[in-house]
């Protein structure tokens, strides 16, 4: 047990298989036999000859005091084993018991934010029926409204997110992206959140660099949720600075802020999912404590790294992101290089008499979708199920529309159903009209399956107008579409 090789070794060094830090505690024990006892035993800590240390079973036998015996009997056990497997177990409940915490508390917090943004949407919604509000007030409600449904739509997206994480799920479209782009592209989703506490934003692009290999809508979700995290915990009149530049082959992010920075103790647990530095009651920042989790991911998914730096509370925090550089660039890519830029101006009506089919089985739904397109110029016709969107196709005064729109998940019929039973029919019935789905199926399997089934685009609801518009003009600006002689327009808001 102790590595001599005979019991003469083991006698002549029995001071060597003592434990320093386990001595005092074993000599206590051993102030039994002072004490007259026949009997004592213990677990304590030794060592072998070698310095490896071993949990053991100790005990020792003393004849009775009206015996004569010239000898005791020690027993010795080794249960290193079992102290192990003790430990792991112990370990396993203790990481238990955190685990539960950490989801007792996302929970809490999960509730708490997604009912947070409804109380001003319903309530807003509520008191603008009541017509007693002035425009600007109006113009003010609607705002609110506007940016709490936001608020909740990338509560939602970041839920989807980080469950497609956790199952693996998580996919990207890669082409090469210019990074300084991107960046300018998210810098225009937090500015307002900035300016509203009038934190000021620098930045610093060395835009010599060859672009990165990537999804460039996932990489602009990457410098979003860094930006919104630095604004989010710096206060009023802080800093933030973006810095780009290239560092051997790999392209350098730093986003670094004023704010209150990462407490030591919790810098290691930064980018874990559902992980908050503070998940009371009493916190005083929002949020459900994924979006460094899915930045962690996102970046990993590209072959780059992540890292956290602070020194502590109040000092602010700086996080850099790494990314491969691409050393050169297909020809055949070269449009989705110049490609990663923003929406392209509009005309005001761009859809003017274009005649289009709506089919969604949600009343609300039809009359947004009726408001934006008929706004954009559009000639709108809506059908409630993909029954009454076949009728309309193949009837004898059939509205003979230049583009459908339709959602997926409807009763009866759903979606894909339609867009193969649409693909049928022959041409004069609209057998080969372009068409859109339009769903709340947001993943890239579901844009996947839309594509297969027949349709030329997948939206994912909720829906940005303009986005929506663009995406319209997108489709049926290349191909040969009917439009409706306009003899007068029409306001849906009078």
């Amino acid at each position: 047990m102790f590595g001599a090789q005979e019991k003469r070794e083991l006698l002549a060094s029995l001071e060597k298989i003592f434990v320093p830090e386990t001595q005092a505690a074993f000599a206590e024990e051993l102030l039994a036999i002072a004490n007259e006892e026949t009997f004592f035993v213990t677990e304590t800590v030794l060592q072998t000859l070698q310095g490896e240390r071993l949990h053991v079973w100790f005990s020792i036998t003393f004849p009775p005091a009206s015996e004569s015996y010239d000898h005791v009997l020690v027993s010795l056990l080794d249960i290193t084993q079992r102290k192990q497997v003790e430990q792991a177990l112990q370990q396993q409940t203790e990481d238990l018991v955190q685990a539960n915490r950490i989801k007792d508390e996302f929970l809490a917090v999960l509730s708490h934010e997604l009912r947070s943004p409804l109380n001003p949407i319903l309530g807003w919604s509520k008191l603008l029926q009541t017509g007693r509000f002035d425009a600007q007030k109006t113009q003010q409600a609607l705002a609110i409204i506007e940016r709490n449904a936001k608020q909740q739509t990338q509560l939602i997206d970041d839920l989807l997110d980080i469950s497609k994480i956790l199952r693996g799920k998580l996919a990207s479209n890669k082409a090469p992206v210019n990074l300084v782009l991107t960046i300018e592209a998210a810098l225009e989703t937090v500015r307002l959140a900035a300016e509203a506490k009038n934190i000021q934003i620098k930045t610093d692009f060395d835009s010599s660099f060859l672009p990165v290999l990537g999804d460039s809508g996932r990489l602009q979700q990457i410098v979003s949720n860094l930006l919104s995290n630095a604004i989010k915990f710096t206060p009023s009149d802080g800093q933030v600075e973006v810095q780009l530049k290239r560092v051997g082959s790999e392209a350098q992010l730093q986003v670094r802020d004023t704010g209150k920075g990462i407490a030591l103790d919790f810098l290691p647990y930064v980018f874990e999912s559902f992980r908050q530095e503070d998940g009371k009651t009493t916190r005083k920042f929002g949020g459900l404590g994924l979006g460094l989790a899915i930045v962690r991911q996102l970046v990993e998914l590209h072959g780059g790294t992540v890292r956290a730096e602070s020194k502590g509370e109040g000092t602010g925090a700086t996080f850099t992101v790494r990314l491969p550089l691409l050393k050169r660039i297909r020809a055949g890519e070269m449009g989705q290089w110049d490609a990663n830029s923003s929406l392209t101006s509009l005309p005001l009506q761009p859809l003017t008499g274009l005649r289009i089919l709506v089919v969604d089985d949600e009343a609300d739904m039809r009359e947004l979708a009726v408001a934006i397109l008929e706004q954009a110029g559009a000639i709108v016709q809506i059908t409630a199920s993909a029954a009454e969107a076949l009728e309309v196709l193949t009837g004898v005064d059939r509205f003979q529309p230049a583009l459908l729109i339709s959602d997926i998940g409807m009763p009866d019929i759903d979606g894909y159903s339609l867009i193969q039973q649409v693909r049928a029919l022959p041409p004069d019935q609209g057998g080969q009209i372009p068409a859109i789905a339009l769903t709340a199926y947001a993943s890239k399997l579901d844009q996947q399956q839309a594509l297969q089934a027949g349709f030329q685009k997948h939206i994912s609801k909720p829906i940005e107008p303009e986005v929506f518009i663009q995406a319209i003009v997108n489709l049926v600006g290349s191909a040969t579409v009917q439009r409706e002689p306009v003899l007068f327009q029409q306001d849906v808001y009078e």
